[in-house]
């Protein structure tokens, strides 16, 4: 029975591992069935259907012979599960084992049910496991109830993003959005913890806020939320005052949106030359970065990286995080960033849609940008075709930047693109200095103390030397 009904999965132990730096994690997964009214099983593997293909099964025409709603792709239990591995990685974990279950409704008590929470508990207390990982949200009682059962440390999907999040986080900026969403998410969760509630510890779960400001009384942690909103805000009232003094002048703004490890920050680095971190590991870029960038057509624009989007991003980070992506809902074009080589490339564009969405981003000008082309199969890589709101690059390698920056040119808007004619005095230097550097020279020609030219400019430089324009 528990062959057909569970997955399991154990690491073997060596003796001399050093059980001191790195904590033991075991991974439960759960997918539920779901019947529906016609008796079918539809599974998913969180229990219910996703807002998303909610809201598209809602809005399905109920008429005969009307077509259906796209099917909007979800992650499989097993898909779900590989991403909860990578989460557990990235936040210093070593795997020890993974359970998978499949149930037909959730346990209001454990989750699970008492008896297979028995069996996961000899499963990770045989792999000396130091606690358990649920790729699933849990309420307190059900966090506590477990616990009781397997006698060690229980953390949810939702605690284990928020730990990568305060792992990461290196501005104060991201600190403070950090905390507040932990406080946020701790706050209901803090009756009958004891202790565990009023220090730090030193593992998975335990990082973030800092201090001591974790205990049982309620006051105290309201008084802590406020006092990091109005920090917050000071940070949000800085970052109108930076966005006003950049509108002033006319530069477009970009944003880089994506799933988390889609390869945005390489992407990044290749088109802007910074030094923003690349890491493999998930949301390894929580503290937005903004560098300017040069066009083909030499209209000087902002690029913005920001924090990577995920399957069922925790409403707490979202709210905490809305400063820092105040730049997505400000941008002229957005860069949709995926990983072609990825099998789940649908899955994670349509929960990047979701967040965009929440973000009210969802309308905004979008170029899709198809990236780490370089891992896919020599024949699949060839055939790719670029289209019109569609690219194909490789950040790692430099393939296709050129291209990239192309169709950027072509669908921003402002700062409009006119070629005009000039005759400028060769002893104007700082003027023509500002036309090397910012417009598209197609002819140049000297006569009588004068230089002739012939140039594509964006409206911005054309007002600065109009005196110097002459009609054809």
């Amino acid at each position: 029975m528990s062959g057909k009904r569970e997955r399991t999965r154990r690491a073997s132990i060596s003796p001399s591992a050093d059980r001191d730096s790195t904590e033991r994690a075991f991974l439960v997964g759960i997918d539920y069935r779901v019947r529906s009214r016609a008796g079918s099983v539809a599974k998913t593997a969180k229990g219910s259907l996703t807002a998303s293909a909610q809201a598209a099964r809602d809005s399905a025409p109920s008429v005969p012979g009307a077509s259906k709603a796209p099917r909007i792709p979800e992650f499989s239990a097993e898909e779900s599960l590989d991403e909860l591995r990578s989460l557990a990685t990235s936040a210093g974990a070593q795997i020890a084992g993974e359970f998978l279950q499949h149930r037909d409704k959730p346990d209001p008590a454990t989750l699970i049910g008492k008896g297979k929470l028995e069996e996961i508990a000899a499963a990770a207390a045989s792999v000396c496991a130091d606690l358990l990982l649920f790729d699933h949200d849990l309420t307190a009682s059900q966090q506590r109830n477990i616990e009781k059962v397997v006698n060690t440390r229980v953390i949810d999907r939702t605690q284990l993003i928020l730990d990568i999040f305060a792992k990461h986080a290196r501005t104060r900026e991201g600190q403070l959005q950090v905390e507040l969403a932990q406080l946020e998410y701790m706050l209901p969760r803090l009756g009958g913890r004891g202790i565990e509630m009023s220090q730090l510890g030193g593992g998975i779960g335990t990082r973030g806020p800092g201090e001591t400001q974790l205990e049982t009384d309620r006051r105290k942690i309201y008084r802590r939320i406020r006092h990091v909103k109005e920090q917050i805000e000071n940070v949000r009232r800085i970052r109108t005052q930076q966005r006003q003094r950049r509108e002033s002048v006319p530069v477009a703004l970009i944003a880089l949106v994506g799933y988390t490890n889609a390869g945005k920050s390489t992407l990044f680095n290749a088109l802007t030359q910074a030094a923003v971190l690349e890491s493999p590991k998930m949301f390894a870029t929580l503290d937005p970065t903004i560098r300017g960038i040069t066009l083909p057509s030499r209209r000087q624009v902002l690029l913005s990286d920001t924090v990577g989007f995920i399957r069922n991003l925790p409403h707490t980070l979202v709210s905490a995080f809305r400063a820092t992506l105040e730049e997505v809902q400000r941008a002229e074009l957005i860069l949709q960033v995926s990983d072609a080589s990825s099998p789940l490339s649908a899955e994670q564009d349509a929960q990047v849609e979701k967040v965009l969405k929440e973000l009210e981003a969802d309308g905004k000008p979008r170029l899709r940008v198809m990236n780490k082309i370089d891992l896919l199969p020599p024949r699949q890589r060839d055939s790719l075709r670029d289209v019109a709101n569609t690219v194909h690059v490789s950040a790692v390698k430099g393939t296709g930047m050129g291209t990239l920056l192309d169709r950027v040119d072509q669908m921003l808007k402002g700062d409009a693109l006119s070629r005009i004619h000039l005759r400028v005095p060769q002893k104007e230097g700082k003027t023509l200095a500002l036309l090397e550097a910012r417009t598209r020279i197609y002819s140049r020609k000297y006569k009588d103390g004068l230089v002739v030219l012939e140039v594509e400019a964006p409206e911005s430089v054309v007002r600065r030397v109009r005196e110097w324009v002459v009609e054809n």
